[in-house]
Parts: C-alpha cells; sequence; structure tokens
C-alpha cells in the first residue's frame, strides 16, 4: 500500500496557514503532518491568500474564528481521527496519529455542513476497491480490538450477551453541544432505554477518560439501580458491541463502532454517523439525504476524510499502515501493562529487552529463574525468560512468556552483540521445541485473521525482492558454482537448543552432509557452515579431510539469500535457512522436527509432532512474521510492523552498537573460544 495521500486530501486549504494558539505552538505532530501535506503552520498574523488554523471548536478557537472573519479569510479546523493513539492525549500528552482538517465546517458540529459530510454526500462510494479496502480495514479494526483510543484490555470479558448498552460521555465535550445535545439528553436518553426494554439488563458504559479520573460523565453510581449496571472497567467496546442486543448513544464515536458491527443504534445527537439511514435519529437531518452502507459510511470517514501518519517512517500513509502501527502498539501495552520480572537475560541483552518490554512499567531484572518467578508472583508481575536458560524442570508459578530472537533479528550477528530488532515471546513453550505445543503451532493451525493472507503474501514479496535473511551479512561474493542439481547443506551450531530439543537421528553437521550425499549421489552439496562456528564461537566444525567426498563446495562466508537464488534444493535439520528456502519454492527436506516441518510444506525425513495438520506457506508466514514476534524499531524508538523492520533491513539506517558494545563483544569472543578449546 503506498504511504502517498490522494492530490486532492486537502483541496481549499491554503498553503500557508496561521493560528494564535499556544497549544497548536507546541502540537509538532500537527505540524509535522500538515508539512508532510504540502502546508506551512505558522504563529502569528496571516496575510492575503493564507489560512487560519483552530483546534476544532475548543475553548480558544473564537481568537481563529474572529481573525478569519475579520480578514476575509478561510478558516481551518483540525481535529483527531477516529483512530487516534494508545491513551487519550488529556492523559498523557500522546500525539494523534491521524487528523481531520476541514475547510468546511468540523465533523461532529451539526450546525453547519463539514468535509467529511460532503464526501459522505457526493464522493463516489461504489467504488469496488474502496468498498475492498474498507471492507478488510473493518474487519481488522473488531479483530484487533481497535477504538480511538487503546488502554482497554481485551482480555476482560463483557457482561453476559443480551443487554442494551448505553454509551456515556464526559460532561461539557463540545461533541456534544454541536450535536444539538446537552446534558438532559443523556437523562433522556437512559429513560427512553427503560422505556423501550422494560424486561432488559440496561448496562452504562463509562467513558475511558471518566474512568481514568480525567473528566466527569453524566452518569455515576447512583444511576446503578436494578437492573441498570455502570461498567467502568476498561473492557473492549468491540467485545461489548457483539455481545449488546441494543446501542444507545447521544454522539460518541461508538455509535459509529456499533453500525460496523451490524447494530442500528438508537441516537440521540446528530452525529457524523447520523442521517444515512443506518441509525435511529431523534433529531434527523433533512439536508443528508443519501442512503449509505455501512462499508461505505467507514470508506468516507477512515479512507478518505482523514490524514494519517506513520511516526516510524515519518511520513503520511494510508490507514492500513496505521491499522498496522496501532496493532504493534497494542500488542505492547497489553502484555506488558502488569509489569514483567525478566530472568536469563545477559548483561549486554538488557537495554534492548528493556525497550521491547518495559513499558509501561520497567523490567525488574534476577538471574536466578526461581528467584524471579518467586518476585513476580509477590509483585503481580508476569515472567519472561531466556527460552534457553530454562532450567529442566522448570515450571513457573507466575504467568510465563519466553523468549527468543526472531526471524528477521538484525544486520549482524547476535554473537557479535548486535541488538535484535525483533523477538518472540511464548506463553505455551517456544517454537523449536516440538516436544510440546508452541505459540507458534498455534498461530500456524488457526484461521489467518483479516487480511492476513495479503499482507502475508505481499511481505513474503519483499522478503525475496530484498534479499532479506536472519541475520542479512552481505557475505562475499559467490564464485562460480559447479554445474548440475545443486543442494544447498546449511551447518548448525551443534549445541544449539534447536538441535539439542529438534533434531532426530542425525545431530550433527557431518552426519547431515553424509545422509545428504548418500540419498543424493549425483547432486551438487554445497556446504555453507554456520557463521558463529566459523568465528571459532560455537561447536560444529567439519574437519578439512572429513568434507572431502561430501561437500563439491565449501562457502563460510557466502551470503545466504544470494545462495538460494542459486540451489534447487535444501537438506537440514532445523537450521532457518529451510524456512527462508521455503519463502523462496525452493524443495526442503528436514532430518529434524523445526517449526515449519510437519505441515505439509516439507519432505520429513525425521518424526514431527502429531499436533501439526497442513497450513499453506501464507499462514506458515503470517505466524512466523507477523503474529509470533515483536519488532522494535531503533529509530522511532516504538513498538513496529515487520514491514518497518523490512525497510531499515533493506535501506534504511539502524543504529549500530556503541563502543562498550564492541569492546564486550570482542572479550565475549574472546572467552568463548577459550572455553570451547577447553572443553
Amino acid at each position: 500500500m503506498s504511504g502517498k495521500v490522494r492530490p486532492e486530501a486537502l483541496t481549499g486549504v491554503p498553503r500557508r496557514l496561521w493560528h494564535q494558539n499556544l497549544s497548536l505552538l507546541r502540537n509538532r505532530r500537527l505540524r509535522r503532518m500538515l508539512d508532510l501535506a504540502g502546508h506551512e503552520v505558522r504563529f502569528g498574523l496571516p496575510a492575503p491568500g493564507d489560512g487560519v488554523l483552530v483546534w476544532g471548536r475548543s475553548p480558544t478557537a473564537w481568537r481563529g474564528e474572529a481573525l478569519a472573519a475579520r480578514q476575509n479569510l478561510p478558516l481551518i479546523r483540525v481535529e483527531d481521527a477516529f483512530l487516534r493513539s494508545l491513551h487519550p492525549g488529556r492523559a498523557t500528552g500522546e500525539p494523534p496519529l491521524g487528523l481531520l482538517v476541514d475547510p468546511v465546517g468540523v465533523h461532529f458540529d451539526a450546525g453547519q455542513p463539514s468535509r467529511l459530510e460532503q464526501i459522505l454526500l457526493t464522493d463516489d462510494l461504489q467504488n469496488s476497491n474502496l468498498l475492498t479496502r474498507a471492507s478488510v480495514a473493518m474487519a481488522r479494526i473488531k479483530h484487533l480490538h481497535l477504538s480511538k483510543y487503546n488502554t482497554h484490555d481485551p482480555d476482560l470479558t463483557a457482561p453476559p450477551p443480551g443487554f442494551i448498552l448505553i454509551v456515556d460521555q464526559t460532561r461539557g465535550d463540545a461533541a456534544i453541544r454541536h450535536a444539538g445535545a446537552s446534558e438532559a439528553t443523556f437523562r433522556r436518553m437512559l429513560d427512553a432505554a427503560l422505556r423501550d426494554h422494560p424486561d432488559a439488563r440496561i448496562v452504562i458504559r463509562s467513558h475511558p477518560e471518566t474512568s481514568a479520573n480525567l473528566r466527569p460523565g453524566h452518569f455515576g453510581p447512583a444511576d446503578a439501580d436494578g437492573r441498570v449496571t455502570l461498567l467502568t472497567d476498561p473492557v473492549s467496546p468491540h467485545r461489548l458491541l457483539s455481545a449488546a442486543a441494543e446501542v444507545y448513544t447521544v454522539s460518541s464515536q461508538l455509535g459509529f463502532e456499533a453500525i460496523l458491527h451490524g447494530h442500528r443504534p438508537h441516537v440521540f445527537g446528530q452525529p457524523f454517523y447520523a442521517g444515512w439511514g443506518l441509525t435511529h435519529d431523534e433529531q434527523p437531518l433533512p439536508r443528508r439525504t443519501r442512503r449509505l452502507s455501512a462499508d461505505q459510511l467507514f470508506a468516507g470517514a477512515m479512507l478518505l476524510a482523514p490524514l494519517w501518519y506513520d511516526p516510524c517512517r515519518d511520513q503520511l500513509c494510508p490507514l492500513e499502515d496505521v491499522i498496522d502501527q496501532l496493532e504493534a502498539e497494542t500488542r505492547a501495552l497489553r502484555e506488558d501493562r502488569m509489569g514483567h520480572v525478566a530472568a536469563g537475560m545477559r548483561l549486554w541483552k538488557r537495554s534492548r529487552l528493556q525497550a521491547f518490554f518495559g513499558t509501561p512499567q520497567a523490567l525488574r531484572f534476577r538471574d536466578d529463574p526461581a528467584r524471579a518467578d518467586k518476585l513476580a508472583i509477590a509483585t503481580g508481575r508476569s515472567l519472561i525468560l531466556w527460552a534457553g536458560k530454562e532450567p529442566p524442570g522448570f515450571t513457573p508459578k507466575a504467568p510465563c512468556l519466553r523468549v527468543e530472537d526472531g526471524f528477521l533479528r538484525s544486520r549482524g550477528l547476535g554473537a557479535d552483540l548486535i541488538p535484535p530488532l525483533s523477538l518472540v515471546t511464548d506463553d505455551r513453550g517456544i517454537y523449536y521445541d516440538p516436544s510440546r505445543p508452541s505459540r507458534l503451532d498455534a498461530l500456524i493451525s488457526a484461521p489467518l485473521p483479516p487480511g492476513g493472507r495479503d499482507r502475508a503474501e505481499a511481505l513474503l514479496s519483499r522478503l525475496r525482492q530484498a534479499g532479506l535473511s536472519k541475520y542479512n551479512l552481505t557475505g562475499q561474493p559467490l564464485p562460480p558454482l559447479p554445474q548440475g542439481h545443486r543442494i544447498l547443506v546449511p551447518g548448525q551450531v551443534e549445541d544449539d537448543a534447536s538441535i539439542m530439543k529438534g533434531a532426530g537421528t542425525v545431530r550433527t553437521n557431518l552426519a547431515l552432509l553424509q545422509a545428504a550425499r548418500q540419498s543424493n549421489p549425483g547432486a551438487v552439496l554445497i556446504y555453507k557452515p554456520h557463521p558463529d562456528v566459523v568465528a571459532g564461537l560455537r561447536p560444529g566444525a567439519i574437519p578439512d579431510e572429513s568434507l572431502a567426498g561430501l561437500a563439491d563446495i565449501t562457502l563460510p562466508s557466502a551470503n545466504p539469500a544470494a545462495l538460494l537464488a542459486e540451489v534447487q534444493e535444501v537438506w537440514t535439520m532445523t537450521s532457518l535457512l529451510g524456512f527462508e528456502a521455503l519463502i523462496r519454492g525452493l524443495p526442503v527436506t528436514c532430518l529434524g522436527a523445526p517449526f515449519y516441518a510437519g505441515w505439509g510444506l516439507t519432505r520429513d525425513l525425521g518424526p514431527v509432532p502429531d499436533w501439526r495438520g497442513t497450513a499453506d506457506l501464507a499462514s506458515l508466514a503470517h505466524a512466523a512474521l507477523i503474529g509470533y514476534p515483536r519488532y522494535w524499531d531503533p529509530v522511532s524508538r516504538r513498538p513496529c510492523p515487520p514491514e518497518v523492520i523490512l525497510d531499515r533491513l533493506s535501506s534504511g539506517p539502524i543504529p549500530g552498537p556503541g563502543r562498550l558494545n564492541r569492546l564486550t563483544a570482542k572479550l565475549q569472543g574472546r572467552f568463548a573460544s577459550l572455553a570451547y578449546l577447553w572443553r
């Protein structure tokens, strides 16, 4: 999906926009987004041909309104879009991911038209490509439990289905007053719900800012009486809307989201989504004459009207990129909100682990897993444990996430202390251990999420084109290769956990080569030792005399992606190169049980878990590259989707390790080499 915004997106907005508001002066995100859209935002007095910028119907907007009227200049109002951020801006100052820039009015003011209303009235909303995008984006938003603010907890359950949902809002909000409503409207709404449904349970959902004690709402504990319940817990709005029998609202965005769930909400104000034939309107708007489908309403409000911003790439983007970004950020918040105690983490990894898992609560580190487990229980945290450091027979009592490097790791080796850009987290097992089901197994087996197939296939296409792999070492140019049917045999670290846990009877690089040669006597075998083995850091070296007659050529420093383009087949025990070969359409023979074996995609000569079924490449890739790992962008310093990491690995900047890391890497390499020699 292109990150460019259509040229007509800000038609009618002058290039230079002036304001007289200190809050807009401090709003760097707003200035940056408008700058990317081709506009200059300035503080001071405008000249002829300029525009005046105000924030919606804020208490200070009157200054700009008066100035624009006095000088007969265009007045431009700006407001948050409908997917805003993790937290309310009032709570943390977190900037928005989207803006509605309006030279006509403002979307929540029914007293006059707005640019959004004009789009819904006049734009071509029959376009099949637009409606397909809308349908997929709607499904993704519901599946991911995304809303304007995203501090809710999707694991919390809604009340038993069949209740009538009443949506509260914050008292004094401009979206109420300008929607033709007042405080009395909320009381009238509740009375109507009680009258219309005399035997039903009524659930009043408090606004997130009210639950956080930031602004009062219209209902409180005194309204919870008999069959009326006040819900202040951060239950996902999508869980509530799925379970509700009817929805009543004044002008809340939840009324819009209710339409996405198939409701026809009872609307007591005049919000942007009322009047299009999708709501029961207590106050009809005669000028809204067009009848819309939910997909068309969504297309206008979410695809056509807003400016969307990608905070990692620092560019304007389509809605789909914002959904990707919020998926990464909400996952991190939801997994980390209670905090973690980390065990088995080497010192040089801890700063990156803190970046991945230490927000909003900093990690607490303990070397011993048993002590870390006790601390986690005592403090109400969960345990995160480096999977390879889990003691035999260890059974944590706290909720536990096992952590390992992801499959798009870095530009350089972990042995050189290059920090990872991706980490996998597993609450069931770990991907390289086939003795028990892992979270990755469950993800591969599960149906693809909405839009998942297209996203996985686009990711695979980019991986192939960019020639990316786990470590992305440049390597030496390939020499001329022998002609014939070439089989790549990747060597591994022989004491690696994937070998110890997942190998079959063939458990050494020499035995792997012997098995490949025995089954393919006339093939050209290309042996690529593992980089850590080549560096002398880990066991797995094959003496030169043993290679004779087995490997036709040995390429210790070749670029794996370039090598995969020159071979016709791969034989492996459990190497990730087998997965990278599958991505490139190569046949793969497995003598062990790596995570990608046993799904009908490989020829399996070793035992594979009986719980694995059949999967296609898109399902495997989505699970392994999108659903299973978490990614962290070292440039913007925030969680990010895998597409951002592809940009960084292919051509973008990646901050390198500092001098201390390099010195530690040299010391680690020196002591590891000595330890290996002393065995």
